[in-house]
């Protein structure tokens, strides 16, 4: 069994961004500027935003966090989207999700510029992915898809199970292992909460990329031997060895299924590292208009 450690191919990337960065600004071009929209104070979205502005003066970017209260309207939220599509100084930005309810996530989603689109949520960037065009790939899948062709996990051919059907991992994960390419020209199944048989197909595949957010949904008599497990669950549980009084889980029982497998991710320091790289790689791309 090897990990995958997301962690150290992050850092990997992030060096090879700023190097980049450094090339650009050197020969006279702009500094990449990448926007942050935090509404409320949900603790997991601080964290998730503190990591991204962390890693853009990593990748030596340029970065505005713009702050609101939860009480904002869902129209003053819309004008400032409509504020930072017009900014020419910022090349790409995010709306951290989720939203307060009385916000239609859709709605701001569909708002922003799919030009600035560096989450890769746009209807166009969801629908120029799903047939090979260029465009801003949603994060976390980005991630999954650049840890498997670092690690020279061949894909081709191989079963994949997609544990999950979310816009966000699920549905463009899977879209992009049936794609071809390599990581790519598997074939996909994509399961969930009313998939039958669910442990005999997964017990099939080569490859299994969990999605779900239930923690340590996948047990070891669902995985066959030599499978590559890819864990995208990172829930917060309750744990009296911490002194947060919790510790992040994953929706795979990594105890006993990783001496099955022939890789697996770790949670922490798998999927996710990885998931803000693959923003900060967006970023660079926005910063350089080589997409639209």
């Amino acid at each position: 069994m090897q990990l995958i450690d997301g962690k150290a191919i992050a850092a990997e990337i992030k060096k090879e961004i700023a190097k980049e960065i450094e090339e650009i600004v050197n020969a006279g071009g702009k500094t990449p500027h990448l926007a942050a929209i935090l509404v409320g104070h949900d603790g997991g979205s601080e964290t998730y935003v503190a990591h991204k502005v962390k890693a853009c003066g990593e990748c030596g970017f340029k970065s505005t966090l713009i702050r609101f209260e939860d009480d904002i309207t869902e129209e003053e939220l819309l004008n400032e989207v409509e504020r930072l599509n017009n900014d020419d100084d910022v090349d790409g930005f995010i709306v951290q999700l989720p939203l307060p309810k009385h916000i239609s996530e859709q709605r701001v989603i569909e708002a922003i510029d799919y030009k600035k689109d560096v989450d890769g949520f746009h209807p166009i960037n969801v629908g120029r992915m799903s047939i090979g065009l260029p465009c801003f790939v949603s994060a976390t899948p980005a991630g999954i898809i650049e840890l498997l062709k670092r690690y020279n996990i061949d894909t081709q051919g191989k079963s994949c199970v997609v544990l999950g059907r979310s816009n966000i991992v699920g549905k463009p994960v899977a879209t992009l292992m049936m794609q071809k390419g390599n990581p790519g020209n598997a074939t996909v199944t994509v399961c969930h909460s009313r998939s039958e048989n669910l442990k005999e197909i997964c017990k099939g595949a080569d490859i299994i990329i969990a999605a779900l957010g239930s923690p340590e949904f996948v047990t070891a008599d669902m995985v066959k031997d030599g499978a590559v497990i890819v864990d995208v669950g990172t829930t917060r549980v309750p744990s009296d060895k911490t002194k947060s009084g919790f510790k992040l889980t994953g929706d795979v029982k990594f105890d006993e299924v990783a001496d099955k497998c022939s890789y697996i991710t770790p949670v922490p320091g798998g999927v996710g590292p990885m998931t803000i790289v693959s923003l900060m790689k967006n970023t660079l791309l926005a910063g350089k208009k080589c997409i639209y």
